[in-house]
């Protein structure tokens, strides 16, 4: 097997919360809503570009949960331009976040959590000033 790379992430909520998730990760990650297959659930398909990168996929009420799903994921990291206008946006709305950087690269790293608390990063490369 050849591994060609990443193709997306899936979260899944019920329905009142995922409507949060698809306006948090639109408004404040920058994705954009975009096609979605017509499966018999309800959800969205988040892209970066042209690219699918995170489905949000309705959960039934009460749907059991493994207990691993909880207990292992940190956050997923989004690469990103304008980091300026970023942290004022986020400033604005009132967003914890939590500034970082990767040594010796000059990369940026804001951190923050989604409306479940997921972990997001969002990575900036360009130099600042």
């Amino acid at each position: 097997m050849e591994n060609l790379g990443f193709a997306h992430y899936n979260l899944r909520a019920e329905w009142s919360v995922l409507e949060q998730l698809r306006d948090f990760y639109v408004e404040v990650v920058g994705l954009q809503l975009g096609p979605r297959p017509p499966f018999a659930s309800r959800g969205f398909w988040l892209y970066a570009g042209a690219q699918d990168v995170l489905h949000l996929s309705e959960a039934r009420p009460g749907e059991p949960r493994e207990a691993n799903v909880s207990g292992s994921f940190d956050h997923v990291a989004f690469r990103c331009r304008g980091l300026a206008a970023c942290e004022q946006r986020l400033a604005a709305r009132g967003i914890a976040v939590r500034r970082s950087g990767v040594p010796g690269t000059g990369i940026v790293q804001l951190f923050l959590r989604d409306p479940l608390g997921n972990g997001v990063e969002l990575q900036f490369e360009e130099p600042e000033g």
